[in-house]
C-alpha cells in the first residue's frame, strides 16, 4: 500500500498563504491521480483539487484562482499551494491517493487507496 506523509500547514492571517505537500512512497505516474481534501468541524469532508495522470487540474468553486495542485515527479509528491487565505478555509487537510485514477471531488465518488493522516490549517481574520 502507498503510505502518505504530509506536511506544511500552520496558522496564517486572512490574505497570507501556505503550502502543503503530499509525498507518496511510491507514485504509479501512468495512472495515479492525488485530491486534497478538507474538513472543519462539524462539517462534512469537502474535496478541494485533484491532478490526474493527464495533468487535468478540477478544483472546487470556493478556491479557484487562489489554490494551486502541482506535483513533483522527481519527489513523488503533490503539493497545494494555498494564496490568498480566507477564514473559511479553515479546516483539517488531507490528501488521498488513487492507484488506478479515480480521483473526484466527492469523497464518496471517489475510489482512494491511501489516504494521508491530515495537517491543520487556521486562518485568523
Amino acid at each position: 500500500q502507498v503510505q502518505l506523509v504530509q506536511s506544511g500547514g500552520g496558522s496564517v492571517q486572512a490574505g497570507g498563504s501556505l503550502r502543503l505537500s503530499c509525498a507518496a512512497s511510491r507514485y504509479a505516474y501512468s495512472s495515479a491521480c492525488v485530491a486534497w481534501f478538507r474538513q472543519a468541524p462539524g462539517n462534512e469532508r469537502e474535496g478541494v483539487a485533484y491532478i490526474n495522470a493527464g495533468g487535468d487540474t478540477p478544483y472546487t468553486d470556493s478556491v479557484k484562482g487562489r489554490f494551486t495542485i502541482s506535483k513533483d515527479n522527481g519527489k513523488n509528491t503533490v503539493y497545494l499551494q494555498m494564496n490568498n487565505l480566507r477564514p473559511d478555509d479553515t479546516a483539517m487537510y488531507y490528501c488521498a491517493y488513487s492507484e488506478l485514477g479515480y480521483c473526484a471531488l466527492s469523497p464518496q465518488r471517489g475510489r482512494f487507496d491511501s489516504w494521508g493522516q491530515g495537517t491543520q490549517v487556521t486562518v485568523s481574520s
